[in-house]
């Protein structure tokens, strides 16, 4: 059977669509040189930005404060306890009923002010007895002395015996003792009377009452019956490391004033503005100190007997000294040093020597000049070398003057 050769239709279908893709594939071609062009402008016109950008080191912020100068006052600051001038337990001197007491407790009572009644009954009694046996004994004797110059005279008229006279005269010498012992009986009487009255021995405050009315004291109590402490003025006393002293007692054989403030025991709290009164006569030798004693007039009661206190002694005053602030000081393993700001907007290390320490601010005996500028923020991030930028802070960058009362942290 004869089959005719047909032409194959699929062979047809594929050149026909090879020649309806070539159109697509230059289309294609086209718009991803035109793409490769552009990506490769853009890249040409910001590549010196991008390679200048890399070489380019960021500072780093910091804050700045210069260094200037003050008169700086040096303190001791040592603990020390308030002690009272004088501390008086007022104790009976008589035995007795305690009727009544006359003061309120933490009172503040002068010398000689009734502080309590004891029953002076029993002593008035008593001093009714001594008086009329005094009155007796004086009889006694006017009566013996009569004798006696009667015998006297008796004798030298040879008329009495010479024992007689002598006897006589023993009598009168009895009686003159009888009377004397009566009247010193009659004073101490009295004088217990007084006792009856409790009164004050100084001016001071008093404490809790001891004892309440009702009860009978005697005079072997050991409690007392109150304890009176002086408190206007009072006194601190502290003690300071025996290298200090020289400074101190150069000020004490001069008769010149040490200024001594107390504070509270943070620190924070100035209570009481005193003096130096004196210094003990000797160094402990098992801590190497010495105690001075400080008294302040505490007129508004603000110190209270055997109160802790920071006592600070005003040593000396440094006269334009330079300084900066303690967070701008930094700590090296060999010396202290501070990060100065150059010309150039770098920082170099700068070594010092940090003396006397105040408030927040450092003393700097070497090393600075007034008016340079030290980094007190962001130091931890820099070495030798290092640019900075200066950041703007809220929080003050130059040396405040900090008043007196608040320099607490000394060399």
């Amino acid at each position: 059977m004869y089959t005719p050769n047909l032409p194959n239709n699929d062979h047809v279908s594929d050149d026909t669509a090879t020649r309806k893709r070539k159109p697509f594939h230059r289309q294609t071609r086209f718009w991803v040189g035109v793409l490769i062009v552009l990506i490769v402008i853009i890249l040409l016109q910001h590549l010196p930005s991008l390679f200048g950008n890399r070489h380019k080191t960021p500072g780093v912020p910091v804050v700045l404060s210069v260094a200037s100068t003050s008169d700086v006052p040096v303190y001791l600051t040592e603990l020390g306890a308030v002690t009272a001038v004088y501390t008086v337990t007022v104790k009976t001197q008589v035995n007795g009923l305690l009727l009544q007491v006359f003061y309120q407790e933490g009172q503040i009572v002068k010398t000689g002010e009734l502080l309590a009644q004891i029953d002076p009954r029993p002593y008035e009694a008593l001093l009714v007895q001594y008086e009329g046996q005094l009155e007796r004994d004086k009889a006694l004797l006017a009566n013996a002395q009569i004798d006696l110059k009667r015998y006297q005279t008796l004798w030298k008229q040879d008329s009495v015996a010479q024992q007689t006279l002598a006897t006589q005269q023993s009598l009168v010498q009895q009686d003159e003792g009888a009377v004397k012992t009566d009247e010193g009986l009659i004073q101490s009487t009295k004088l217990n009377i007084y006792y009856c009255r409790i009164i004050s021995p100084i001016d001071g405050r008093v404490g809790l009452r001891l004892v309440d009315p009702g009860n009978y004291v005697q005079i072997s109590d050991t409690t007392g019956l109150m304890v009176i402490n002086t408190v206007t003025p009072i006194e601190v006393v502290f003690s300071i490391p025996e290298d200090n002293v020289p400074d101190v007692l150069n000020a004490i054989n001069t008769n010149k004033s040490l200024l001594v403030n107390a504070y509270d025991r943070q620190q924070n709290l100035l209570l009481a503005a005193g003096t130096l009164m004196t210094m003990d006569n000797q160094i402990d030798p098992t801590t190497g100190t010495v105690k001075l004693k400080a008294v302040f007039p505490n007129k508004d009661l603000r110190l209270f007997p055997n109160q802790f206190v920071n006592a600070q002694l005003l040593v000396k005053t440094l006269q334009n000294a330079t300084i900066v602030p303690t967070a701008a000081v930094q700590h090296g393993a060999n010396n202290d040093f501070v990060y100065l700001l150059n010309s150039d907007q770098t920082v170099s290390v700068k070594p010092i020597v940090a003396g006397a320490v105040y408030g927040d601010n450092t003393v700097v005996t070497s090393g600075l000049t007034p008016g340079q500028s030290v980094v007190v923020e962001g130091a931890d991030k820099l070495i030798d070398g290092s640019t900075v930028t200066v950041a703007t802070s809220k929080s003050s960058t130059d040396i405040k003057t900090t008043s007196r009362s608040k320099w607490r942290f000394f060399a």
